[in-house]
């Protein structure tokens, strides 16, 4: 979630909120990529008798660029119905839900999943949305699982989970349903003007140190999972081993978009969309909304795509949290207090990749056109044991920046490179703060909050055992 209700027009359309985008080399299956979106965020478990679900008028899209022009190559778009079995009834389900096809579940989703590979003129200076909702169709009437309600409705939901689990004759998996939020961060300290509730007795508005809280801990996200072959992804079909590669790295986002016309009559019956597919919502690295684009421009910046994120540049150069550090922290950011340079550090993680030769035997570069994407080298190897949730900066080149893990520590990570802690990788005349190694999550996520398995994300809670209060 760590995309979550960041701009003030979506943070009205929880359905179309892409709150975190995930892209990493399978752990159980490194011949392939695993690409996640999630949506709806902040889903309390007991919230029935309508139970989360996504939007039938939303269109879901993944985006994958594999030659480095920040345009998608190959763009895969799921788009949802709900039926209802009994219309004269309530009630979620009317008994036990024990298959996909029960007859007790009333309220169902299906969804079909197309891929476009085909993206109008290529004058590369555009991506062209004429041809959303107009892929060749790869799965048809999947079926999503039921929310996960309790003991008594839901009584073997990981049974449910996995026969969702759908495998396409096209060669990828497909998932789409109700799974435990991953991402984890101390919600109501961080917008407490940027409380760390361990080194609070340091802010400007001091009090005594305390432990930071993950409120996310027992919520639920709307999650939207394929796993690809990495052939069926790069621009040449193969599988490279060389990092240092340019074909290794693919950059990767999610979006969504709903029509341009939002009609409502005067029954009750919802609202009609009609004319072209409109973007609503976008993600590729975390937080980068959330955080980086100042409140002004953070509708903008959801409804334009990476290839236009020349117009955010000045947002990561010069980060707001940056200067707000030294002024929050006083007397603990110094050294970053009286750096002035543009972000070269920020501009390479966030916006272009880091070029080979800043990280030995790394690069996830995918040329200079600035764009928000995940860029994840699909010639780094998974990290299978004890991978370390700081990811690149930490030694482990298999997680953020190189993609994003279910696990990663972004919040942690994000942090400390705002702090200054990777401005060494390109100036080495700067000292980087003491005060930086302090500067974390200070969260570890529970067990259960993922699985070794497709999709990766661990099962929702269930409303029964995880009321709201």
């Amino acid at each position: 979630m760590s995309s979550h209700r960041e701009a003030p027009a979506i943070s009205q359309d929880p359905v179309a909120d892409n709150a975190d985008t995930y892209a990493f080399v399978s752990p159980d299956d490194p011949s392939t990529v695993t690409i996640i979106t999630n949506y709806v965020p902040l889903e309390g478990p007991p919230g029935g008798p309508n139970f989360f679900e996504f939007g039938d008028d939303v269109l879901y899209s993944i985006y994958i660029d594999n030659d480095g022009d920040a345009l998608p190559d190959i763009t895969y778009q799921f788009q949802f119905r709900t039926t209802l079995q009994n219309e004269d009834t309530f009630l979620y389900n009317t008994g036990p839900i024990t298959a996909l096809d029960s007859p007790s579940w009333n309220k169902r989703q299906l969804y079909d999943v197309s891929v476009n590979r085909a993206h109008g003129p290529g004058d590369k200076k555009k991506q062209h949305h004429e041809q959303d909702g107009k892929g060749t169709v790869i799965g048809a009437s999947l079926a999503c699982p039921p929310c996960n309600i309790g003991p008594r409705s839901t009584p073997n939901y990981d049974t449910l989970a996995g026969a969702a689990v759908h495998h396409l004759p096209s060669g990828e998996t497909v998932f789409a349903g109700q799974r435990n939020d991953g991402f984890f961060v101390d919600l109501g300290a961080i917008f407490d003007l940027g409380d760390i509730r361990e080194i609070q007795n340091l802010h400007l508005i001091s009090s005594a140190p305390g432990t930071s809280v993950d409120p996310l801990k027992t919520l639920n996200i709307h999650a939207i999972a394929i796993k690809v072959p990495i052939s069926m992804l790069t621009r040449d079909g193969s599988v490279p081993s060389d990092p240092l590669s340019a074909k290794a790295v693919l950059g990767i986002w999610g979006g969504a978009s709903r029509r341009k016309v939002q009609v409502r009559d005067d029954n009750g019956n919802g609202t009609k969309g009609s004319g072209p597919w409109v973007q609503v919502s976008r993600l590729g690295n975390p937080l980068f909304n959330e955080v980086v684009v100042p409140i002004g421009d953070k509708d903008r910046w959801n409804a334009v795509d990476p290839i236009d994120d020349s117009g955010f540049e000045e947002y990561v150069n010069q980060p707001e949290l940056a200067r707000l550090l030294p002024v929050l922290y006083p007397g603990a950011f110094p050294h970053l207090a009286a750096y002035t340079a543009d972000r070269a550090d920020l501009h390479a993680i966030l916006l272009t990749g880091i070029p080979s030769g800043i990280v030995p035997g790394f690069q996830n570069f995918t040329g200079p056109n600035p764009a928000d994407m995940l860029r994840l080298n699909v010639a780094v190897p998974p990290t299978t044991s004890d991978p370390n949730p700081i990811g690149l900066v930490a030694g482990d080149p298999a997680g953020f920046p190189n993609g994003r893990r279910v696990f990663d520590d972004v919040v942690s990570i994000e942090l400390k490179a705002i702090a200054g802690a990777t401005i060494p990788l390109v100036d080495p005349s700067y000292t980087v703060d003491g005060a930086v190694g302090a500067v974390s999550s200070y969260l570890t996520p529970g067990t259960g909050r993922y699985q070794s398995t497709f999709p990766y994300l661990g099962t929702p809670h269930d409303g029964f055992d995880t009321p709201s209060s």
